[in-house]
């Protein structure tokens, strides 16, 4: 078979693109991204951390959905696009796509390299997780997109350990730039602020719930990289 014929064949045969969501988050925050017709989306739902469960190993677990028998993409958003970093690193993805996350550590706000430094996210209360904690509120709007009056909506794995291990992992997360991965980040964002980054695309007005809020312009970059 040609070159041709091949990457022709590649392009229309199905490709399965194994989709993270963000700390917390279920899929609904990405439910209007609309995808090329030869993509078939599988969602990996977020697991609760087992007892001082290292990254390595829940990643892992994470991993077990995906079929490596045929070519495969992976996409995470937020923390999510952490996650599927790491599964690349032990599942080789033809593509990488990061929503509103960083490539590395160097890529890390000021606030959560405070949060590295000083280990205040292995000290704070398991109480401050409760999903029925008053500060609950104000630690998800931070994370998210604090404009946005319908942030509680994506907001569904509320387990406190897992909330509170997730927030531990993003702070001491460590990894070297992998320049393969294409990165798409909101000039807006402040979890993740452009300023730190040098993304392969930007969503002008786009904060850190852009994926739901600017999901037409989302779509066309997707449809641009698979």
């Amino acid at each position: 078979m040609s070159d041709f014929l091949i990457t022709h064949f590649f392009y229309f045969s199905i490709m399965k693109v194994y989709v993270v969501s963000g700390l917390g988050a279920d899929f609904k925050v990405l439910e209007r991204l609309q995808f090329p017709e030869h993509c078939e989306i599988v969602f990996i739902d977020w697991l609760i951390p087992e007892k001082n469960e290292p990254l390595s190993a829940y990643v892992e677990r994470m991993a077990e959905k995906i079929d490596t028998s045929e070519p495969f993409c992976l996409l995470g958003y937020s923390f999510g696009g952490i996650i599927v970093q790491e599964i690349n690193k032990i599942k080789p993805a033809e593509k990488v796509v990061i929503l509103g996350s960083i490539k590395s550590d160097k890529e890390k706000s000021k606030f959560i390299k405070t949060g590295e430094v000083t280990k205040i996210p292995r000290v704070l209360p398991l109480g401050l997780f409760n999903n029925r904690a008053a500060n609950v509120y104000s630690v998800v709007r931070k994370l998210f997109d604090p404009k946005n009056p319908k942030i509680l909506q994506y907001f569904k794995v509320r387990d406190p350990y897992y909330l509170k291990w997730s927030v531990e992992k993003v702070a001491e997360w460590k990894f070297e730039e992998n320049p393969n991965v294409i990165q798409i980040l909101g000039d807006r964002d402040l979890v993740f602020p452009i300023k730190n980054s040098k993304p392969n695309y930007i969503i002008k007005g786009g904060t850190h719930l852009f994926p739901a809020t600017k999901y037409k312009e989302v779509s066309k970059v997707l449809n641009e990289i698979f």
